[in-house]
């Protein structure tokens, strides 16, 4: 278990004994699948007189690191911050390779959902289209998506390559069937008849046989639809920290409001400490750090949102994101085990469906 002083349990937390002893140890490793991690890793050594290293790897990979590691006993990713609740939940936490921890004094700020194990922020997955192009999004019902019409024209990384999207397919079939069920009918003007298990299965069924346009990185998938100077730009599902590239690149990416059932799905970001750290104090002041305004600035800048209740995105956050959250479906990290136990089902799913 995590050491800690008797001075810093949840009843009599204080954060300067925290500050006071996280300076008696040494350096920490921190993991996570932005490169923002580097920026906020310096500006904490900075703040605090510590040496933290942030470095950028993807959450599969961190995965698989911390077990090796743990398995080692040679701990350098200190804190791990994975967009992979179901690895976290059902293969390091419970098989000793790493823990959560709440900061005592914020916890009346992150909502109870949020807080076992603690959930740090929540990222948007989007549909965009191109402005230059459409003076509104062209698509107002997901199954749209699926029509001849958008055949090969629809931009996404592949699922059986980013496993965050079989946990959505099986996130929607688990907690809001019937609202794909229900755009269906809103569509079509008649109700779903399928021999799928649901009606998310059916959708992703027709999407996959509508030969998307799979890519590695969201990078690609971004360009296909915000790129200027097309005449006819794909629609894209892509993290909302792409629509920096707007000022960056050119690109006229905007955020299809209005689209039915969802605008996109948000996918948290869980804040672990591996067990067996050196450095504890110095873990758990990084994760408090994280739950900060000031801490957490850098992936607010790209529309990642703070669990804590009192960090706004700023109002210049180029997606637009902040508000359509009423638009966005929520990962329930609740049946996280179920994603991870029907992963292997959504990826066969999609190879079998899928037409180039």
């Amino acid at each position: 278990m995590l050491a800690m002083s008797p001075a810093l349990h949840a009843e009599d937390f204080s954060l300067d004994a925290l500050i006071e002893a996280a300076k008696k140890e040494g350096p920490i490793g921190v993991y996570d699948s932005t490169g923002k991690i580097v920026e906020q890793a310096e500006n904490f050594s900075k703040k605090y007189g510590l040496q933290a290293t942030g470095t950028k790897v993807k959450a599969t990979a961190s995965v698989e690191m911390a077990i090796r590691e743990g398995q080692a006993k040679n701990i350098q990713g200190d804190v791990l911050i994975l967009t992979d609740p179901p690895s976290s939940i059902v293969q390091l936490i419970p098989q000793g390779f790493a823990e959560s921890w709440l900061p005592p004094d914020l916890a009346d700020k992150i909502p109870v959902e949020y807080q076992n194990p603690l959930i740090i922020t929540n990222s948007g997955n989007v549909w965009a289209y191109n402005t230059e192009v459409y003076d509104k999004c062209p698509v107002s019902n997901m199954w749209e998506l699926t029509e001849p019409k958008w055949k090969g024209k629809v931009a996404m990384q592949d699922p059986l390559g980013k496993t965050s999207y079989d946990d959505w397919f099986n996130q929607m079939a688990t907690h809001a069937d019937d609202k794909v069920a229900a755009a269906y009918q809103d569509h079509f003007g008649k109700a779903l008849e399928t021999d799928e298990a649901s009606a998310t299965a059916a959708w992703v069924k027709a999407l996959a046989a509508n030969s998307p346009l799979l890519t590695d990185a969201d990078e690609a998938a971004a360009q296909a639809a915000g790129a200027p100077g097309q005449k006819e730009p794909f629609m894209a599902l892509i993290s909302s920290a792409k629509f920096r590239d707007n000022e960056a690149s050119g690109y006229k990416l905007g955020l299809c409001t209005g689209l039915k059932p969802w605008a996109g799905w948000l996918y948290p970001g869980v804040g672990l400490i591996a067990t067996g750290t050196k450095s504890p104090n110095t873990a758990k002041l990084f994760l408090h750090y994280m739950m900060t305004e000031e801490g957490i600035a850098p992936q607010s800048a790209d529309g990642k949102m703070s669990t804590n209740q009192d960090v706004k995105l700023p109002a210049d956050e180029p997606s637009g994101i902040g508000a359509a959250l009423d638009q966005m479906f929520t990962y329930n990290a609740a049946t996280a085990a179920d994603d991870w136990d029907a992963r292997q089902d959504w990826q066969d799913f999609w190879r079998v469906n899928y037409k180039k």
